[in-house]
């Protein structure tokens, strides 16, 4: 049973810890890594360099738009498919994530709360609520 009068501030809540988290990764690669050490990094993995600044844009402007609750579902959705890449890079690490270069853990955690994001909605407080195709009554007619 969903308690409809709270589950919205639950919604809210995991969308705080989704857009709080992807803000801090990307301020990770901007300030700690640095733009150029993180495209070396991208280059030593196998990946092209130049997906390093599409990557920590996305996981900024994408964390802001989700913490502030614009479009979050759509936005949350939208960087499944990068939480899936971290996590094929991690997988090979093992399982824990303070394995040396990281484990699948976090990774898979996030991707699985991102998707969950999409299809719970945005939640409370949100500045512009993405609204689903069908309204719920439509889609069980």
């Amino acid at each position: 049973m969903i308690d409809t009068r709270l589950a919205p501030y639950g919604v809210l809540a995991l969308r705080i810890a989704l857009g709080v988290m992807f803000i801090a990764h990307a301020y990770l690669k901007l300030v700690i890594f640095t733009p150029a050490g993180f495209t070396g990094y991208l280059g030593q993995i196998g990946l092209p360099g130049f997906l390093a600044w599409p990557i920590m844009l996305a996981e900024l402007f994408g964390g802001l738009a989700i913490l502030l609750g614009f479009y979050s579902r759509y936005v949350s959705l939208l960087l499944v498919p990068l939480l899936l890449g971290a996590l094929s890079v991690h997988a090979p690490n093992g399982w824990v994530f303070n394995a040396p270069n990281g484990g699948w853990e976090y990774p898979a955690f996030l991707a699985l709360a991102a998707f969950a994001q999409a299809l719970i909605g945005d939640g409370a407080l949100a500045i512009r609520p993405a609204r689903p195709a069908l309204a719920p009554q439509a889609a069980l007619a």
